[in-house]
């Protein structure tokens, strides 16, 4: 996850690698704690697109307009994540 979020960032030194994991756990439990569910970030997908635009926010000191700049997208994923939840449910009483 470390060398993707560089190159999204278009980061190609090491200098910052331990600030830069800590920036990628700091996103994750962040996004896990919008959503209300642990999230799979390796998967192609709407929460790994987040998560690589939480970094970008929080490596530019902008952390604080993230929820507003991507509420649309926080909230449809949340939607999907409990559809899902409500499917399993669903499916594990029958």
């Amino acid at each position: 996850m470390l060398e993707a979020i560089k190159r999204y960032l278009k980061i190609t030194w090491n200098d910052e690698d331990e600030d830069i994991l800590s920036i990628i756990d700091r996103a994750k439990a962040k996004l896990n704690d919008l959503v209300g569910a642990e999230l799979d970030y390796e998967a192609e997908g709407p929460a790994r697109s987040l998560l690589f635009d939480y970094c970008r926010y929080i490596y530019n000191n902008a952390a604080e307009y993230f929820e507003e700049n991507f509420k649309h997208e926080i909230v449809r994923l949340q939607l999907k994540v409990g559809i899902s939840t409500m499917e399993d449910d669903a499916d594990a009483e029958n």
